[in-house]
């Protein structure tokens, strides 16, 4: 398959109005209710599953570093929301365009056809240490089912919905004015039925006519290792339900990791701060530091200078795809200088001073500090 990229016609760089914009143009000539090129359908996919990709900040970085396997591995669903067929792919463009009916590009959508449902957003908070290993949570959120009572026709038992006498079925009414340079056909929504092709005379009690009851659900949401903060999950047809038989939404999870009070991350590596004293500075030293995995112990060579790191392989934030493999744990040394000190001590100091101040350029004041310590 051609790079996405490529398929949109931007490049690499390209802001999210400009991905939205290069979509909307060449979603008008590569629509097959448009274009009747044998392969127009097939490209009017592709184009929409490269939109949806790089429309979602998420994707798009996993599509930039690891191409489509690494969607793949990543659990990303690489089908988009196509994999319903052609006609899910038409809800994008609509919510583009508004339907084609507003085009001339035919008479609309059938208001009785199968709609998707509305995708559903809930937002979940959990700690620096669990965005690292990953981790489970039981969520509790309400969306729209069908119901029950009327299975989603919103009729009372025993009833149906009618068709509607003044659009005769078909959502919209056509308006003919006629003007001195022509007459123009004007399509608006039936004031009747309100679009939707049916009136129902005894509304199903339970759901008011409405065909779908708001429920309280609990699931439970895996959290992969490695997932920062803003990653976005989806769940797929756990949002609102669909209409006339048509699939329900999805919900998404936006996650909010919460700051550690010692790490800092960026991108799969932490960064971590260490206080050492001048004498550690000097004379080197071995010690123990925090890590995502426990303690362990480093060793901080002698002469090291304030602001140099220290690195620790594989000590990191796994990567979401190869959760085998980690970034590193950077350590960056600040040498402290105290601010009290004690009489032995102001006098150690004053004998490094002295002898710094009367060393020959061929003597190591390495040497001189360790003989003072020793």
């Amino acid at each position: 398959m051609a790079d996405y990229y490529e398929i949109l016609g931007v490049d690499k760089n390209a802001t999210t109005d400009e991905i939205k914009s290069a979509f909307r143009k060449k979603a008008r000539t590569l629509h097959p209710d448009v274009n009747k090129a044998p392969d127009a359908e097939e490209k009017f996919k592709e184009l929409g599953k490269a939109y949806e990709t790089l429309a979602d900040d998420n994707k798009r970085a996993t599509y930039d570093r690891y191409g489509e396997d690494g969607l793949k591995n990543a659990g990303f669903d690489t089908n988009g929301p196509f994999a319903g067929g052609f006609g899910d792919l038409n809800d994008i463009f609509n919510s583009f365009f508004g339907g084609f009916g507003g085009f001339g590009f035919g008479g609309g959508q059938d208001p009785n056809a199968p709609t998707h449902g509305d995708d559903l957003r809930y937002d979940v908070e959990i700690t620096f240490e669990e965005a690292a290993f990953g981790t489970t949570k039981e969520i509790v959120f309400e969306h729209l089912e069908t119901c029950r009572e009327c299975g989603g026709t919103g009729a009372e038992k025993g009833s149906k919905p009618e068709v509607c006498p003044t659009c005769h079925g078909q959502g919209q009414v056509q308006t003919v004015a006629r003007t001195p340079l022509g007459s123009f056909t004007q399509i608006s929504t039936c004031p009747d039925c309100h679009g939707k092709g049916t009136k129902i005379s005894k509304p199903c009690k339970a759901c008011k006519g409405y065909g779908k009851i708001e429920k309280e659900k609990k699931i439970e949401v895996k959290i992969p290792a490695g997932v920062d903060n803003m990653s976005k999950m989806r769940v797929s047809g756990e949002g609102d339900a669909g209409s006339n038989g048509g699939p329900a939404g999805d919900l998404f999870v936006v996650i909010h990791v919460k700051p550690s009070e010692y790490f800092t991350r960026d991108n799969i590596d932490v960064y971590t701060k260490l206080d050492i004293s001048p004498a550690q500075a000097v004379l080197g030293d071995e010690i123990t530091v925090k890590t995502l995995d426990g303690e362990q112990k480093i060793q901080i060579h002698a002469g090291i200078q304030n602001g140099n790191t220290i690195r620790i392989k594989n000590a990191g934030i796994p990567i979401i795809s190869r959760p085998s493999q980690k970034g590193d744990q950077i350590i960056v040394v600040s040498i402290k200088i105290p601010k009290q000190i004690n009489e032995e001590e102001k006098s150690l100091y004053r004998k490094l001073y002295e002898i710094d101040k009367g060393k020959k350029p061929s003597e190591s004041i390495l040497s001189k500090v360790k003989g003072v310590f020793q």
